[in-house]
């Protein structure tokens, strides 16, 4: 039985203990829409959120809400199909406990991935972002008074292997900023202008907290974003939550293929 007297994090890292979900050097959370990555999975065993009495469940579609832990190119890894966001009401802290649960288990490195508007006309829909940095516009941090944020979340040798793994691919791997705001509507154009004009290439809801958390605890981060759909006010066409599910399963092939041939050179670069 897991002690009462332990932290929500603590409580479930040893939950993804019991549940046979340890013993990984690289994690994924995947983002709306991006869940084929999962079937690239050997050997896997999977446990849903609500197995978990400690892991915050959403219920937006497009995030199935399990682990699934396995090999991918000869590594172990696990991989959070689905996340919580802000704008469900969870706090900073439970849309990052897991991933800081995933280091206290001593996961070395964070992928994080998502669904995202795009800021750059000239980008098509959909495609695939490797950020290099971000906004956090969400008005608050997962960050505790006792850490302190170490400027760019996002790893360079991280980002380089991602961008080695595309080029490998043939794949088309944008770099650009991402902006993180709190949802759950999408953004006026008035304020994707002013994104762009503040140096914005993207726009979500997700992943700046789950980036400053990981790094906080020790992981080394990257994160990718899939352009799903150009933010209002780029194109005339009207945006849904639809349309980001369904450019998640056009770009699957790609997506998955990126991560996959990733895996050995983010394995190399953590030692």
């Amino acid at each position: 039985m897991i002690p009462a007297t332990l932290s929500s994090v603590e409580r479930l890292a040893a939950e993804l203990e019991e549940h046979g979900l340890a013993d990984f050097q690289l994690a994924f959370v995947l983002g709306s829409g991006l869940g084929a990555f999962t079937e690239r999975v050997a050997d896997a065993h999977e446990v849903s959120f609500e197995e978990l009495a400690d892991m915050p469940v959403s219920r937006v579609p497009g995030h199935a809400g399990r682990f699934v832990v396995g090999e991918v190119a000869g590594t172990r890894v696990i991989v959070q199909e689905g996340r919580v966001h802000l704008y469900e009401g969870w706090s900073a802290h439970e849309v990052t406990r897991s991933v800081r649960a995933f280091a206290r288990l001593g996961c070395r490195a964070l992928v994080l991935t998502n669904a995202a508007g795009g800021l750059v006309p000239d980008w098509p829909v959909p495609s695939l972002m490797r950020v290099v940095d971000h906004l956090n516009l969400q008005g608050r941090t997962p960050l505790l008074r006792t850490e302190v944020g170490r400027g760019s979340p996002y790893d360079g040798e991280l980002g380089a292997a991602l961008e080695g793994a595309a080029e490998e691919a043939g794949v088309r791997l944008f770099k650009g900023v991402y902006a993180g705001l709190l949802g759950p509507t999408y953004e006026t154009p008035a304020e994707v202008g002013l994104l762009a004009k503040i140096g914005a290439d993207a726009v979500g809801m997700s992943t700046v907290a789950e980036a400053l958390a990981g790094q906080a605890s020790g992981m080394r981060v990257a994160a990718i974003s899939c352009i799903s759909n150009h933010a209002a006010g780029v194109t005339a066409a009207p945006l849904c939550h639809d349309e980001v599910v369904r450019a998640g399963a056009v770009i699957a092939a790609d997506f998955c293929e990126v991560l996959e041939r990733a895996v050995p050179r983010l394995t190399a670069a953590i030692g």
